[in-house]
């Protein structure tokens, strides 16, 4: 396997420094999903934008955390579905709710199961999601904006999951509590 560095504000390329500065002082540690996109700084850039965008999306704040869970989870990334859960536990989201996800159960709230399966279904149909799909979508009282809001959820997580699988990036210690292996990962994969 290619191994790439995770970098730190003192290591990573001249355009990528002063964006992992800023993430230390905001989080107070620099995750190493960032450490590893700031090999690209453009990737970090555009990761960090998009993070900033989705958040200012129109679905509420657990709606969101569904989309990053549930296309964590289908594209089998260790390190985003455990990320997400700490996070998801952060902005309170119901315990029931990331417990179904992380096991690929339903959830019990039917609106947020239905915000599920469209996206997993957007992911599973690479954006070919049916019109079938997309009409129970908005019969189900979501709006055609939130459509394309799941897209741009699901465009954010795929970064950021392909950058993990690639990379393998290691799961932060602050996450480790919430370590998934439900896709089968190797117990030695949350180590690379």
């Amino acid at each position: 396997m290619t191994r790439f560095k995770t970098h730190t504000p003192e290591t990573a390329p001249e355009g990528a420094r002063d964006l992992l500065k800023a993430q230390k002082d905001k989080l107070g540690f620099v995750p190493n999903l960032y450490g590893n996109l700031a090999e690209s700084p453009a990737a970090l850039k555009a990761y960090l934008q998009m993070t900033e965008i989705f958040a200012g999306s129109s679905l509420s704040t657990a709606e969101r955390h569904v989309v990053w869970l549930a296309a964590a989870a289908e594209n089998e990334c260790h390190y985003c579905v455990a990320a997400h859960t700490g996070m998801a536990k952060s902005g309170r989201v119901d315990d029931a709710v990331i417990e179904a996800i992380r096991e690929g159960d339903p959830i019990a709230d039917d609106r947020l199961e239905t915000l599920r399966v469209f996206t997993e279904t957007v992911i599973r149909e690479r954006g070919w999601a049916p019109e079938e799909e997309v009409a129970a979508f908005i019969e189900a009282g979501f709006t055609r904006e939130n459509v394309l809001e799941v897209v741009l959820g699901v465009a954010h997580k795929t970064l950021s999951n392909y950058v993990n699988h690639i990379t393998g990036t290691a799961l932060d210690k602050k996450f480790g509590q919430f370590s998934w292996d439900g896709a089968g990962i190797p117990d030695d994969a949350s180590q690379a």
